[in-house]
């Protein structure tokens, strides 16, 4: 009987994507500073505007096609070799697939993929950077980006749950423990799962259950990673 391999949960957000020349929203000189949230990620604004959304995220989707890697997505990618690991991300770009990683779960969507209005069970992947008004579904309807818009549930987040219970290993990269679903993540986590925090901001860990913090950006804090796994 094979010896099963120890589990590694990977929870990536946008700083992760950034090192690869992604916008982000909220940093400065991110997208939000050129857009308003409720003009281009909301039920409403699709309603209201489907153009200006389609645009938004076809400008967004070109940017991702033209981006690369980095030294994170690909080291979590090789971690594969010698272990069951699972990445989580908020992110909505392929980064993490085109590493190499075979194992991603998308919260908040995935932008190389469109999806009816009306059905949400019809995805679609796309070959191209575009979706124009007048693109339908088999069924007829607008397809729209297969993202979350704020204000929409988050129906992967209960998949998320059951698979931070089966951790032996929590890193989180990229993303801020002040902001949910990130901040209350943690919960999930069993006290005995090993929890690593990487991102060069500092952050009040006194009650996070011991959490190592490598203070470094996701490219560079990843080097840091291969004693702690054994990897040359």
């Amino acid at each position: 009987m094979s010896k099963r391999k120890k589990k590694i949960i990977v929870f990536s957000g946008a700083g992760i994507s950034a090192e690869s020349g992604i916008q982000t929203f909220r940093d400065s000189g991110g997208l939000w500073e050129n857009y308003k949230i409720e003009d281009v990620a909301t039920p409403e604004a699709w309603q209201k505007n489907p153009a200006l959304v389609l645009d938004f995220y076809n400008q967004r989707r070109k940017q991702i096609i033209e981006a690369q890697p980095n030294n994170a997505h690909y080291f979590f990618a090789l971690l594969e070799d010698n272990y069951d690991v699972q990445i989580i991300t908020q992110n909505i770009d392929n980064l993490h697939e085109r590493a190499g990683s075979t194992k991603v779960l998308h919260l908040h969507g995935e932008i190389m993929k469109a999806r009816s209005t009306f059905n949400h069970s019809l995805v679609y992947n796309l070959t191209s950077w575009e979706i124009k008004l007048g693109d339908k579904c088999e069924k007829g309807s607008q397809l729209r980006p297969h993202i979350v818009w704020f204000n929409e549930a988050v129906p992967n987040m209960v998949v998320a749950i059951d698979l931070l219970h089966q951790a032996d290993f929590f890193i989180i990269v990229g993303t801020s423990l002040n902001v949910y679903p990130a901040a209350g993540i943690l919960n999930y986590v069993s006290p005995q799962t090993k929890k690593i925090l990487i991102d060069p901001k500092d952050f009040n860990l006194n009650q996070s259950n011991g959490i190592i913090h490598i203070k470094k950006t996701a490219a560079l804090g990843v080097n840091d990673l291969k004693n702690f796994f054994d990897i040359n």
